[in-house]
């Protein structure tokens, strides 16, 4: 990659083109990071004995299941090493927030929700995934989605 710096006074701030023979990810990722976004690191997630990185964009959701914690995508589910509570405190301030002591949801990917007269709320994920938020979490949910 070729880089050139060029001062100019009559500018009142800085700035940054970038050119490219072709969109990449990695031009995308360098806008991000030169705009002050956080590009985001894909999980590290596992099926049967081979690790694969999946985006955080993709994920639906993690939940506990048989004594571990899984990933769930749109097409498959993963198992991840680490505990929900660890992957809350990774996740504080994202779009992913924890619905139940069992699940954490990417709102993102959050395609219905259903207030019942119980107090509790049905959310339905891309793909027809079905969660549940517990009264616990009702209020967390309802400040994250700002209802």
């Amino acid at each position: 990659m070729k880089v050139e710096i060029q001062i100019d006074p009559s500018l009142d701030e800085p700035v940054v083109i970038l050119r490219a023979p072709s969109p990449s990810e990695e031009m995308e990722a360098l806008a991000k990071r030169l705009r002050g976004e956080v590009v985001p690191e894909p999980f590290t997630v596992y099926r049967e004995r081979e690790a694969v990185r999946v985006s955080r964009d993709l994920v639906l959701r993690f939940f506990a299941e048989d004594k571990g914690v899984s990933c769930q995508t749109g097409t498959s589910v993963f198992s991840v090493r680490q505990r929900l509570y660890e992957l809350e405190e990774e996740l504080a301030g994202t779009r992913f927030v924890r619905v139940s002591n069992s699940e954490i949801v990417n709102l993102d990917r959050v395609t219905g929700l259903d207030l019942t007269l119980a107090g509790t709320i049905k959310m339905t994920l891309e793909g027809g995934t079905v969660c549940w938020v517990s009264r616990r979490y009702v209020k967390k949910i309802k400040q994250a989605l700002e209802v």
